[in-house]
């Protein structure tokens, strides 16, 4: 027990502190500063974000990843939590006292949200705690390999079958897919690991850039969530436990069931499970014009709940 909280307290320090003040100077920016244009600094930075520090450093761990079975199981347990939750979530929203009267709109995207992981930009930061800098490949691997892919076909299904009812609305999957920086940073530097071309002063200096992803990230995920009106519904909640509570126990279950005994790699999984929601499903709601307000607070409150549930996580002895 006094492990745990000597743990728990570095943890808390080297880990959660940094995030918190990340994403609170994003929330107070736009009080200490009214004149900043929120809507277009929003854009601005996840447009670098988008084409060139994240490709950056997704390339640079790419580079110098061999690709082995235990790196691979990481994508595969977290999908396999992410899509049970998406069936639990579905069967609270739709089936049970808790969703009735909620619009389509709001429990699609509700569904989604409870789905998918901040696995990146939060996840990174927690997995370099427990196993070290090189735990970022197993972030990096299951956003290429299971992230992105489910979200912009299971997800982007949900949203227009399940939400906006519009079959004519689902995009071409694999021409979004293909026509973002960071999959091609990840082929380019997937395939010059496999085929023995990596550069390692290029490595370096790809990965200095990229070290701007998650500060930057964090920050306008502060930016983004409503905190003046982060009420309490009973909808949000129950996605968001799911999200952090449901979603990690599947994981490790699984593990267990498929990889026992558990090593590193399928630990990492657990600590994927347990991150908040992502942003990307703030960019879906929008898209296809689905419960916008409903996606900011489920970011929200994941964000906010998280600072609880890991170290519940912890205390059971999922992630070690």
């Amino acid at each position: 027990m006094a492990n745990y909280f000597t743990q728990l307290f570095s943890l808390m320090v080297e880990v959660m502190l940094p995030l918190t003040l990340l994403v609170a100077v994003g929330g107070l920016w736009p009080r200490f500063f009214p004149d900043t244009p929120v809507e277009a600094a929003r854009s601005l930075l996840n447009r670098m974000v988008m084409y060139l520090f994240l490709p950056c450093i997704l390339f640079s761990v790419a580079s110098t990843t061999p690709i082995s079975g235990e790196l691979l199981s990481v994508p595969l347990l977290v999908g396999i939590g992410s899509l049970l939750s998406g069936v639990i979530i579905y069967v609270v929203l739709y089936l049970t006292p808790i969703g009735r009267g909620l619009p389509d709109a709001t429990r699609a995207i509700l569904i989604v949200g409870g789905m998918f992981g901040n696995t990146f930009n939060i996840g990174v930061p927690v997995l370099m705690f427990f196993f070290g800098r090189d735990a970022t490949r197993y972030a990096v691997f299951n956003d290429m390999l299971m992230t992105m892919p489910l979200v912009w076909s299971i997800g982007v299904w949900i949203c227009t079958r399940l939400g906006a009812h519009d079959k004519a609305a689902r995009p071409a999957v694999w021409r979004i897919m293909l026509s973002m920086p960071p999959i091609w940073a990840f082929i380019l530097g997937t395939a010059s690991q496999q085929f023995g071309l990596t550069y390692a002063p290029l490595t370096a200096a790809t990965w200095f850039i990229g070290q701007a992803t998650i500060p930057v990230t964090l920050f306008v995920l502060g930016m983004t969530i409503p905190w003046r009106n982060l009420t309490p519904r009973p909808e949000i909640l129950s996605a968001a436990l799911v999200k952090l509570v449901a979603t990690p126990l599947i994981v490790w279950t699984a593990a267990q069931l498929l990889y026992a005994p558990m090593g590193e790699a399928q630990y990492a999984a657990v600590v994927e499970g347990t991150v908040p929601a992502m942003m990307t499903t703030l960019l879906l709601a929008d898209r296809f014009r689905l419960d916008s307000r409903a996606t900011a607070l489920l970011i929200g409150w994941t964000t906010i709940l998280f600072w609880l549930t890991l170290p519940a996580i912890m205390a059971l002895g999922l992630i070690r």
